[in-house]
């Protein structure tokens, strides 16, 4: 019976809050572990440990007595995974899985071993390795650990921009001339079902790389829109996935697509298909990894997501601000509840429903200009 599970989530924010959410209505118990006392999911369940999540010792600890193990950020102790199964635990997503994706270059031989098209780059090893490729450049510098939110993006124009580059390894890819950048989320069962959610097209920051709002579906041609999903469905099925991923990729001016990133977790790009979908990417989540059949992906609506950024204006004036956010019909409001205050941090989303894209782009002109 579902309510005798006990489900783990390693990580506590935001991503886990709302997991948390939809759990509650298949009365699953759920323990979370985080190193900060203060992550927004330590108010949703009483079962909430403070430790590293990249902690061998705190995550065995952790997973000793849960059924189930799931993730809410790719920073986890895959030893210490590999050994809850062992023990017998279920881990989702794999720990072969989320290792191969770990690595931001490790991920990218994983998917040209698979045929899957990619950016070109190579693997860096320190800021004095990054002169032997100064013929590379201009050219997008990643670390290939733990960077999330446009942390750990950077772009080289010249040679004299390596002096500021990240030391530590990383992978510097080239310049691609895109288009559009879109994300399909993707999940796969234990049996191998696997279903797609409609693609979004996402619009970043220029600045930090940072998410500045989606729009879902993507209003791209139809043929572009096929390839998307069948890459997202060929990678589930390259990574054997049990839960749910998120394939960032690029279209480029001549209308080829490349897988960027992926990310074996929720995510940024599918928090819409809570309003929209007939199935949220987090109940979608835990029917994968319960072996409940996976549900409907259906938009029901277009929507647009907009990221909410701390900022100087959002700090001195939020409760009017959240006041008149709140009146816009249709506006959705997730706060996530984050503690102190950090300019630029994200605190919050809305996503935005209507009848028409037209009217949902209407309604968030004016959620931009009270956010403003």
């Amino acid at each position: 019976m579902l309510e005798n599970l006990k489900i783990g989530i390693l990580g506590g924010g935001q991503l886990g809050g709302m997991l948390i959410r939809h759990a509650i209505d298949l009365g699953l118990s759920i323990s979370v572990m985080d190193k900060d006392a203060n992550a927004p999911c330590a108010r949703y369940t009483s079962s909430f440990f403070q430790g590293s999540p990249t902690s061998y010792e705190d995550v065995l600890a952790f997973g000793k007595d849960l059924d189930v193990i799931t993730i809410e950020m790719e920073a986890v102790n895959i030893d210490a995974l590999r050994e809850l199964e062992k023990q017998g635990k279920k881990v989702f997503p794999a720990p072969d899985t989320i290792k191969v994706i770990q690595d931001k270059y490790t991920q990218k031989q994983f998917l040209l071993s698979h045929n899957i098209p990619v950016v070109p780059g190579e693997a860096i090893e320190d800021r004095n390795d990054l002169y032997k490729h100064e013929n590379k450049l201009p050219g997008c510098l990643k670390k290939r650990r733990n960077g999330y939110d446009g942390y750990g993006v950077m772009v080289l124009k010249t040679s004299a921009d390596i002096a500021a580059a990240f030391d530590e390894p990383s992978v510097l890819e080239e310049l691609v001339d895109i288009k559009n950048e879109i994300s399909v989320i993707v999940a796969r069962n234990e049996q191998g079902d696997v279903k797609c959610y409609d693609a979004v097209m996402m619009v970043f920051s220029g600045e930090k790389f940072v998410l500045d709002f989606q729009e879902a579906p993507a209003q791209l041609e139809e043929g572009i829109l096929k390839e998307a999903t069948i890459l997202a469905e060929k990678i589930a099925d390259a990574l054997k996935l049990v839960g749910i991923l998120a394939v960032e990729m690029f279209v480029t001016k001549d209308n080829k697509v490349l897988v960027n990133e992926l990310a074996p977790r929720p995510h940024n790009s599918g928090h819409h298909t809570i309003e929209a979908s007939n199935t949220s990417q987090y109940e979608q989540l835990l029917r994968a990894i319960l072996g409940l059949p996976l549900g409907d992906t259906s938009l029901h609506c277009p929507s647009l997501m907009i990221n909410i950024l701390e900022t100087a204006a959002l700090i001195s004036n939020r409760q009017e601000k959240l006041q008149s956010l709140l009146a816009v019909e249709g506006a959705h409001l997730h706060w996530y509840g984050k503690k102190g205050n950090r300019i630029g941090r994200k605190i919050g989303h809305i996503t935005i429903t209507g009848s028409t894209m037209e009217g949902v782009i209407s309604k968030a002109a004016t959620i931009r200009k009270i956010l403003n």
